[in-house]
């Protein structure tokens, strides 16, 4: 009819136009061209034929490095992480979780040879090498998300889902499978008698053993240590919460504080814990 008629003859002069604009290499209007090929075979009405024509920014230097630094991982995801659109994501999630896993492993390694070579203890390796390397994904991850998302809620959130995460399972399914194994070995086998010559304060404590053993050591400063910490960064987020309105951005100089001071917490908790583990403190 009439209406089908103008909406035809409007979209034919849109087509026409990018047909146009194509003449200039522009790969801008091909995703308009294809954007309104699709909206017309739905029938969309010609009200919704509006695309946007905002330019993307030119990458800049760091753009560009960072880019060719992480080509090779890039590539290798590509080529061994299936798409999204299978299976509702599942294979993805699965595969990308065995990928995190294996990633975190190898730097772990990694790390703790060059504390062997350095002759840096095992706990100091751990508090800053091994949680730098593990970190940094999810601190990029936070800040994609506060810089797309319209609230903090995923930025923060991702951080304490993390390290809820680390806490509740990366300490707990290891004690529990450790737990299994030791309550199945046999009290009069050679693994036995090298638990009681390894532990023998415990074995004298608990002579029905062998049972699994974690010392403490200085994990009870360290965590008293570090939940200070947490609380004053909380007592951050929450003046900033209620005075200036928002968890993250605001005056630039209030960004700037906001920074300063968390980073001045991580520093002074890891400084402490490193102390106390060489015996500074």
């Amino acid at each position: 009819d009439e209406g089908e008629e103008g909406e035809v003859e409007v979209l034919g002069k849109l087509d026409s136009d990018m047909f146009e604009d194509d003449r200039d290499g522009s790969d801008k209007d091909l995703l308009r061209q294809a954007t309104l090929t699709s909206l017309r075979g739905r029938g969309a009405s010609t009200e919704t034929l509006k695309v946007e024509e905002d330019e993307e920014p030119e990458p800049t230097a760091l753009d560009w490095v960072m880019h060719i630094l992480a080509l090779p991982f890039k590539f290798l995801y590509a080529v061994t992480v299936p798409p999204a659109a299978w299976l509702g994501g599942i294979p993805t999630f699965v595969v990308s979780l065995g990928q995190v896993g294996l990633l975190t492993a190898i730097i772990t390694d990694v790390a703790g040879i060059l504390g062997c070579i350095l002759g840096i203890p095992d706990p100091v390796t751990a508090i800053t090498l091994v949680a730098l390397g593990t970190s940094l994904p999810d601190t990029f991850a936070s800040m994609i998300a506060a810089r797309s998302e319209p609230t903090a809620d995923a930025s923060i959130t991702n951080v304490t889902g993390s390290n809820s995460v680390n806490v509740f399972m990366g300490l707990g399914l290891p004690w529990v499978f450790s737990t299994i194994y030791w309550g199945g070995v046999s009290p009069d086998s050679a693994t036995s008698a090298q638990w009681r010559a390894r532990y023998p304060d415990v074995a004298a404590k608990y002579p029905g053993g062998p049972y699994y053993v974690v010392l403490g050591g200085d994990l009870g400063f360290s965590v008293a240590t570090f939940v200070t910490a947490c609380a004053l960064g909380t007592m951050l987020i929450l003046y900033r919460r209620f005075v200036l309105g928002a968890e993250l951005g605001g005056p630039v100089m209030a960004k700037y504080a906001s920074t300063a001071i968390l980073v001045t917490l991580w520093i002074t908790y890891t400084t402490l814990a490193v102390l106390r583990f060489t015996g500074g403190i």
